[in-house]
């Protein structure tokens, strides 16, 4: 139970941040016109009879404008590497050279581009009920500051701290919607 206003507003915020930073990996994760490593860091590859992710077995780089370069540390993980590249869900054809895996990322298809824009709406609804579920903790902890019966706050105080929870809420979610209208134009940029 935060003892006072201001430590309810840094939880809240620290909370509403992670929401924030999740939601820039997962936009980093949709492809856009331009390679990016950052393109392949979700990717989870079976590997030392686990999943890992592909950053823990190769190292990623940009190999030119249109083309990612992923170096496999172990030979004999390439194959899984390659298997876990083309089986992401992101339209990619990896081609095997040994430990060196080239990934050309194909021009978009308006067809893509409308699909990757759906995809960063979902992700983006899903940190505001992400955010808006921070909210609803810190308006149930402000009424239970309200009914504590050590040092209950007044009606006015809690008014006054449902409102701040509120404007922060408020000012997230225009964040995320920022963020959306960012990504959504990189997408859709030919």
């Amino acid at each position: 139970m935060p003892a006072d206003l201001k430590s309810l507003k840094q939880d809240l915020t620290r909370r509403m941040d992670g929401a924030l930073e999740t939601l820039r990996k997962e936009f980093a994760g949709l492809r856009t016109g331009r390679a990016s490593p950052a393109l392949l860091e979700p990717i989870r590859v079976e590997a030392y009879g686990t999943e890992q992710p592909l950053n823990q077995v190769a190292n990623i780089s940009v190999a030119g404008p249109g083309l990612l370069s992923v170096q496999v540390w172990d030979r004999a993980v390439a194959k899984a590497v390659e298997i876990a590249i083309r089986d992401a869900g992101l339209g990619l054809n990896p081609q095997a050279e040994g430990q060196v895996i080239r990934v050309p990322l194909p021009p978009l298809t308006t067809e893509r581009r409308n699909e990757l824009a759906k995809m960063a709406s979902k992700y983006a609804e899903g940190s505001k009920v992400a955010i808006r579920g921070v909210r609803r903790d810190g308006m149930e902890q402000v009424k239970a500051a309200e009914k504590d019966k050590k040092a209950p706050i007044s009606q006015d105080e809690a008014k006054d701290w449902s409102d701040e929870v509120q404007k922060l809420t408020d000012h997230y979610i225009k964040l995320v919607d920022q963020m959306l209208a960012e990504k959504e134009k990189d997408i859709r940029q030919v």
